[in-house]
């Protein structure tokens, strides 16, 4: 999902500055969740069964998440084991993990897929930072676009005159106070994981 995508409400479908408020909040929150998901998918050198998440298998004529049709598990952490429900989906899961941009090598024993997890080399580190600091960015940016969906939404409450012109600065100054915290909380999130993955084990 991309982090823009939060459902945003027509302007004029807003009553008061509290709903304005309470949609930025709600939408800025699952900008926060959909950012934390996306970075479970960033390899660090920790095996974690979200690491998997993006991967999709050709199985039954049709593209399906992997975590539909294998459970997941983390016996160390430096491996991740598959286990199919279907076992005649053994090739096809094994080979959709082999062919994703994780560099990842499984094998399987007929009933378990094997996936070590092998330790990340600088230049790998530095690419997942990378990765890592366009995502956040891109985070970043749909947390702006939900605060000027807001600031729009309270000017139309202005121009109705259902809201006065301190209130209308008092609901922008909040709503700033608001983007202001959540984008401090994608910056961090995003710090964290970056020390996760130049973190050499």
């Amino acid at each position: 999902m991309k982090p823009g995508n939060q459902t945003a409400q027509p302007a004029g479908q807003f009553q008061s500055v509290k709903d304005v408020e309470a949609n930025a909040k709600s939408r800025m929150e699952k900008v926060v969740a959909d950012l934390q998901h996306e970075m479970g998918t960033i390899r660090t050198g920790r095996a974690s069964v979200n690491l998997l998440d993006g991967i999709t298998v050709e199985a039954y004529g049709t593209p399906m998440p992997l975590n539909h049709l294998a459970t997941l598990h983390v016996p160390e952490p430096s491996m991740i084991t598959v286990q199919p429900y279907d076992m005649s989906q053994i090739g096809a899961i094994e080979k959709a993990i082999r062919a994703s941009d994780l560099g990842l090598n499984p094998s399987n024993d007929g009933k378990l897929i094997r996936v070590p997890i092998p330790m990340l080399t600088e230049e790998r580190r530095k690419e997942m930072v990378k990765r890592l600091h366009h995502i956040a960015e891109d985070h970043r940016v749909a947390v702006r676009n939900i605060r000027r969906d807001s600031n729009e939404a309270c000017k139309k409450l202005l121009k109705d005159k259902l809201i006065s012109e301190d209130e209308d600065r008092r609901a922008h100054d909040e709503i700033q106070k608001m983007t202001d915290g959540y984008i401090g909380k994608i910056d961090q999130l995003s710090k964290a994981k970056e020390k996760d993955i130049l973190e050499v084990k």
